[in-house]
């Protein structure tokens, strides 16, 4: 948490608040927030530009700012975008980085406060369009709301893998966006254990489970977000798509398909829920031991 449908639903909060604004004043409380570079120095790159579009890929909230200067913001575990209109300060509990915008015509001012209690968050400046494109090339693999993700693009990129396809869905070289949540409804769409080897998958197997994670991840959005924990909108209000999940912490409760008893088990280090009448366990493999010639000169066994 937050994954890419509560990333994308704070975007489209937030975009129509804060763009056009200029960064007033911004206040980095937390020094490991914008990480290698030092407090003062992120705060000098950004104060005083005005905010030209807010963007979002994988889970990766993106500030454009005027100059070709870009913030790539990560909200990781806890993270939280919390915003109040007029000059006056507000300090809401674990606040990292408080922000100052400027006024816009007929507006006042608009305070932010990027909140985090775990402290996992970070805030990456990058200079030039060019640096922007390396950084989230080189972290995350295609969107699924792409055109290009494809039941071909999916089984190209699990092709040959061994490990459980539940891990392979959380690797965002592969798939940017989907977290634990909304692989786990995914794979309970496409009726998949999440252990099966990810390059073990039928083609009608890749099909449904592409197919299933642009659909929880819509649901997601149109929830506007799950608050399982600490996500919240930027009024502070909770997303409601944890009402609506089909297996994900259902543990010890019937099956929404077939009634039998919803599992948790760990896959990847992750708390992860199945029906294994609806999603059969894989079958192990059986490793039989290799024959060995026998060394020069040994007798053949006794009949």
């Amino acid at each position: 948490m937050p994954e890419l449908p509560e990333v994308e639903t704070i975007r489209r909060q937030l975009a129509p608040l804060v763009e056009g604004r200029r960064i007033e004043r911004i206040e980095i409380l937390d020094p490991r927030w914008p990480r290698p570079l030092a407090p003062a120095e992120l705060e000098a790159a950004v104060q005083g530009r005005r905010i030209e579009t807010l963007g979002r890929r994988g889970k990766y909230l993106l500030w454009h700012l005027e100059g070709d200067v870009h913030l790539a913001q990560h909200l990781r575990m806890t993270g939280s975008v919390l915003v109040r209109a007029g000059g006056d300060r507000f300090e809401p509990p674990h606040t990292r980085v408080r922000i100052l915008l400027g006024r816009r015509k007929g507006e006042g001012k608009v305070r932010l406060a990027i909140t985090d209690p775990r402290r996992f968050g970070t805030g990456e400046l990058l200079l030039g369009s060019e640096q922007l494109e390396r950084f989230l090339d080189a972290r995350l693999g295609l969107e699924p709301f792409d055109e290009g993700f494809t039941t071909e693009h999916l089984r190209e990129a699990m092709r040959g893998r061994r490990a459980p396809i539940k891990a392979m869905l959380l690797d965002q070289r592969r798939i940017a966006g989907v977290g634990n949540i909304y692989a786990d409804e995914a794979l309970f769409f496409a009726r998949v254990h999440p252990m099966r080897e990810a390059g073990k998958l039928t083609g009608a197997q890749y099909e449904l489970l592409r197919e299933g994670i642009v659909a929880a991840l819509r649901a997601g959005i149109d929830a506007r977000g799950a608050s399982i924990d600490d996500f919240r909108h930027i009024d502070g209000v909770r997303g409601s798509f944890q009402d609506r999940f089909q297996i994900h912490l259902r543990a010890g409760e019937p099956c929404v398909r077939c009634g039998t008893e919803v599992r948790k088990i760990v896959v990847a280090g992750r708390g992860t829920y199945v029906c294994e009448t609806c999603q059969p366990r894989p079958r192990r493999r059986v490793t039989r031991p290799r024959a060995t010639a026998a060394p020069p000169g040994a007798r053949p066994p006794r009949p």
